[in-house]
């Protein structure tokens, strides 16, 4: 079996960042429990501020990135911008705040956010130990690797003695260490903290190979100029449902998180855009969706927002599959496919529960 040249010791003192034997589940333990912190009251401190603190990754493409502008963009970021356009009529009032794995989940317990749309994979202790409220999955994603063709592999499993780089402070370093423990191989961890840093660390050949969610590695390929001498293989080693979450505390805001990303799932359902939305206002013969309008019954009034939050939240950015298509589909630089996050009648799993 190919055996690779390990170039981890340098590496690790010149990034100077933690090994990858104190596992995700042990560093998370040191995130104070955050009850206390959110006793209530967001949504009335968002309006008091008249801005939404919303967490998002350093920089991934097609999911949080700067444009030509220079203002945010992507697919974490439109989800910001769609619950800033329900609570606050104004999907612009957002204060981004770049969050690395490490620091995301203190910012979110510290109060520092109100939000985080970061690529975060839902977990039983990230729910239950650390006290957040996931309000949903936004993406449904699985952990893979890249790696150069000139490495002569075409599996993972035949990775055995390579350098791996991997995100510190995320699910894919217990992830990783369970693959190979499992298939009775070995590797040598190189521990970044952004992935940026890994993309800089993989290209300069400081590593044999990089491991992150498969949406991630095809960001990261994406941006290289040599792309065609570079493959993700095939196999993907966990199930990583992505979403928004919030902290504990305060169910009200939690509701208005998670129903403003059901409306945009439920959008794309029912077949409301950002291009018919106006018309579908005038009244239509689908009750979920006047429901979901606002031109029946009350559900703004439940959430304590205007009967058009939904409306706000659309014109934002459009509907799910509206935002999926613009910055992760087949016809941008990432080629993505909607796969598992297809609606559940197109044969995906995509699903939201009624507006009713």
């Amino acid at each position: 079996m190919k055996r690779f040249s390990i170039k981890i010791a340098a590496v690790a003192l010149s990034l100077g960042v933690v090994a990858c034997d104190e596992t995700p589940k042990e560093k998370e333990s040191k995130v104070a429990p955050t009850s206390s912190v959110a006793s209530g009251g967001t949504l009335d401190d968002v309006k008091k501020r008249g801005v939404l603190q919303c967490g998002i990754n350093t920089g991934l493409a097609g999911f949080a990135y700067t444009d030509d502008a220079g203002k945010w963009a992507g697919f974490d970021v439109a989800y910001c911008r769609a619950l800033a356009a329900a609570v606050l009529g104004d999907p612009d009032k957002v204060k981004y705040v770049n969050l690395t794995g490490k620091n995301r989940f203190p910012a979110l317990a510290s109060g520092e956010i109100d939000v985080l749309s970061r690529n975060t994979t839902w977990t039983f202790s990230r729910d239950v130990k650390l006290g957040f409220t996931f309000i949903g999955v936004s993406y449904y994603d699985g952990q893979g690797f890249i790696g150069r063709k000139k490495l002569g592999v075409k599996s993972a499993k035949e990775l055995d003695g390579a350098s791996i780089c991997i995100q510190t402070g995320t699910t894919t370093e217990l992830n990783l260490a369970d693959f190979f423990r499992v298939n009775k191989i070995k590797y040598e961890p190189v521990p970044i903290e952004t992935n940026e840093e890994a993309r800089k660390a993989y290209l300069a050949e400081r590593c044999d190979v990089y491991t992150t969610d498969a949406s991630g590695l095809a960001a990261t390929k994406s941006t290289f100029s040599d792309a065609d001498k570079h493959m993700v293989f095939p196999e993907i080693i966990s199930k990583e449902p992505l979403g928004p979450l919030v902290r504990q505390g305060d169910d009200a805001w939690a509701d208005i998180a998670r129903w403003t990303l059901n409306a945009l799932i439920n959008a794309e359902e029912y077949g409301v855009t950002s291009a018919n939305i106006d018309q579908m206002l005038k009244g239509t013969k689908n009750p979920e969706i006047n429901r979901m309008l606002g031109t029946e019954g009350s559900l703004g009034e439940m959430l304590g927002l205007p009967k058009d939050w939904a409306v706000k939240a659309l014109k934002a950015g459009g509907n799910y599959g509206e935002i999926f298509d613009r910055y992760l589909g087949e016809k941008t630089p990432l080629g993505l496919s909607r796969g598992l996050n297809a609606l559940w009648k197109n044969g995906g799993i995509l699903y939201a529960p009624p507006m009713r």
